[in-house]
């Protein structure tokens, strides 16, 4: 009767519970609903539309204005406010972040799948493909995508799926290997479950785990990506905001102007940080052999 009243950390209650102990996981997520909410109220909630240059917007030099008064975070090189603009460039960073992570993982989820329960030569074909994949430079990859692709939110969105899937489908197909060994699933072959449903029904459901978590890590990364690719000139084009493009637009008022490029830059680490801090604890909630890891 003790053992029954003990939570499981992966059901539901258990897994908020293990990660209400979690205060950096708690702030990281704190952090994501202010950043989100902010984007999706973004005609609300920003000050200015982001690519309205105010006439008031510079000096008499026709220089930005530093923070404060009407523009808390000062204006950009063009009189635009450069509030709003980090505002609108949320949206632009969660959209890509969210889109592009998900295209990651159903690809990646879908070779580690087929790769790590068929295994044989379509196993060894999937993985040496990944494999492939993995030996090039990730940056260097989309780079070269997105210059041969017209750059656009969903372009560049689908070049980071194409260059981020192959960690996922590295981790999947090695716990699916495992999986596939396993004596639940011996004995449905020889009840004669198809396929189909010793996948659906007994590989994916212990694979969700690790899905979550590498979801959750993995937005991080697509985030910090998709600001290199903007900034280098090959990710979102303005008038569209885009932490990244902010940064390139306005890194020659560096020294003279430097909130135009801190601030933009605080928020894609922040953001960064916060789904770090998430995925990291969620790993330690939903993870067995972690149970007694709690911070």
């Amino acid at each position: 009767m003790a053992d029954a009243a003990v939570v499981d950390p992966r059901r539901p209650a258990g897994a908020l519970s293990r990660l209400a102990r979690h205060k950096l996981a708690l702030f990281g997520l704190a952090v994501i609903v202010v950043i989100a909410a902010a984007a999706i109220l973004a005609p609300l909630v920003a000050p200015f539309a982001p690519d309205e240059q105010n006439f008031d917007g510079l000096t008499l030099q026709g220089s930005p204005l530093p923070p404060g008064g009407t523009y808390l975070l000062g204006t950009d090189l063009l009189g635009r406010d450069l509030l709003s603009r980090i505002i609108w460039g949320a949206r632009t960073s969660l959209i890509i972040g969210i889109a592009a992570n998900g295209m990651a993982l159903l690809i990646g989820t879908f070779v580690g799948v087929i790769a790590g329960y068929f295994r044989g030569w379509v196993g060894a074909v999937l993985m040496r493909f990944t494999d492939l994949m993995m030996a090039f430079p990730a940056l260097l990859l989309a780079i070269c995508l997105a210059a041969i692709f017209q750059p656009s939110l969903w372009i560049v969105a689908l070049v980071i799926a194409l260059v981020n899937w192959v960690q996922t489908a590295r981790v999947i197909y090695t716990e699916t290997s495992s999986l596939a060994t396993r004596d639940f699933v011996a004995a449905e072959r020889t009840l004669g479950a198809s396929t189909g449903r010793i996948l659906w029904r007994h590989i994916l459901p212990h694979l969700v785990p690790t899905i979550i978590v590498w979801g959750t890590l993995g937005i991080s990364t697509t985030v910090l990506l998709e600001a290199t690719l903007s900034y280098l000139g090959v990710g979102v084009q303005p008038p569209t905001p885009s932490w990244g493009n902010i940064i390139f637009e306005n890194q020659t008022y560096f020294q003279t102007a430097p909130w135009l490029v801190f601030v933009p830059g605080a928020a894609i680490l922040l953001l960064a940080l916060a789904f770090n801090l998430v995925g990291d604890a969620l790993r330690d909630v939903l993870d067995p052999t972690l149970r007694g890891s709690d911070r």
